[in-house]
């Protein structure tokens, strides 16, 4: 069972926000949410609030106990981009790019119950 919350249209470009985002991915919720908390980007508060939306998602929908969360997925995908003029010499004109970006988190329960390992010796 998982849940997940998506953020649709965040005025971030995609590769400033993936930076954020490849730092709590496959992390415990209450870990993810830490590292969000003190790292100094300007995604980590929207990328936090996605997490806490999966998160409530879960909690809320599906039952879920939120101290056995984990962050499964987490991605950020390209979203609509923005054309603006910006004036230059001679009458002519640059193209700026106003990236947006679709951030996705799925989080999911993990499993409590530990495998032994095989080593592969007898006895």
């Amino acid at each position: 069972m998982e849940a997940r919350a998506i953020a649709k249209t965040v005025r971030i470009a995609p590769r400033k926000a993936r930076l954020v985002i490849d730092l709590v991915r496959g992390l415990d919720v209450k870990e993810a949410q830490a590292v969000l908390l003190f790292t100094p980007r300007k995604a980590a508060p929207i990328i936090l609030k996605v997490l806490n939306s999966a998160v409530a998602n879960a909690e809320n929908n599906y039952d879920m106990n939120p101290e056995n969360l984990y962050v499964k997925e987490a991605y950020v995908t390209e979203g609509m981009t923005m054309k603006r003029l910006l004036p230059r010499a001679k009458g002519s004109g640059d193209i700026i790019s106003k990236r947006t970006s679709h951030i996705t988190v799925v989080v999911a329960e993990r499993n409590n119950e530990k495998e032994e390992e095989f080593d592969g010796s007898e006895g």
